[in-house]
């Protein structure tokens, strides 16, 4: 596990997302959810994606500052999302992958959120869900912790990429709604939609193998439709959208 905070990784993570085509066509897919979230954001201001690690942002949306709390090669700014650089008011845009459950004290992260967003800045969440399908490989097959019973919002961290809880984005803007309004009066949760049943892990993730062919991702895209309109439950990634007041 504690190769996984190691940033002498970030060659052989962007490896693995150039080389494995359904796993790069995900990435882009969540960088036009981010492009989306931005037409409907202030025209001034930073556009900031948090925890950007090896992925390839900067392609899709040029003028996105780059950072993540370990010091990759590459990225623009080496930030703690719970200790922010960003001038009070600065910001227009956060958007972050799988990296909500990594932070250990969320309630400190959404503070410093809302003090730097512009009001109708936005915070773009993409993270995972605990579905139908998702729950028993996050409990069973995953290396990452999963406590959806978790009484706290906070987790003991063991590192940035080993510390989590993958649970914790359901927790907050599901099981915990009200206390998530009651104490961030200055977010509104404009929408929180699940999604992905099946493309990310048959992909493989960052893992080494891939069981989802780039010519089959039309017809699985389509299976997930089917299931998604059956029940946003089988959803295993959900989108999680918030505007600062």
């Amino acid at each position: 596990m504690e190769a996984l905070d190691n940033p002498e990784r970030i060659n052989e993570i962007r490896g693995v997302i150039e080389r494995k085509s359904a796993l790069k066509r995900f990435y882009a897919e969540i960088y036009s959810k981010y492009a989306a979230c931005l037409v409907n954001c202030p025209p001034q201001g930073l556009a900031v994606e948090l925890g950007s690690g090896g992925g390839f942002v900067r392609k899709i949306i040029p003028d996105v500052v780059t950072t993540d709390v370990l010091p990759y090669e590459g990225v623009d700014r080496v930030v703690d999302a719970t200790r922010m650089p960003f001038d009070d008011r600065s910001v227009r845009f956060f958007g972050m992958l799988n990296v909500f459950h990594h932070i250990p004290d969320v309630a400190v992260f959404l503070r410093e959120a809302v003090r730097c967003l512009k009001p109708g800045g936005r915070l773009l969440v993409i993270d995972q869900h605990p579905g139908w399908i998702s729950t028993p490989v996050l409990r069973y097959l995953h290396h990452e912790p999963f406590r959806p019973d978790a009484e706290d919002w906070r987790f003991e961290s063991t590192g940035p990429l080993s510390g989590a809880n993958g649970a914790l984005a359901w927790i907050v803007f599901v099981r915990d709604r009200e206390r998530f309004a009651r104490e961030f009066p200055d977010l509104r949760l404009a929408s929180y939609k699940p999604f992905a049943p099946l493309s990310y892990w048959l992909s493989g993730g960052l893992k080494s193998w891939c069981l989802l062919p780039v010519w089959a991702w039309k017809g699985i895209a389509g299976m997930e439709s089917i299931l998604l309109r059956a029940s946003s439950n089988f959803g295993s990634f959900v989108e999680v959208e918030l505007v600062r007041l």
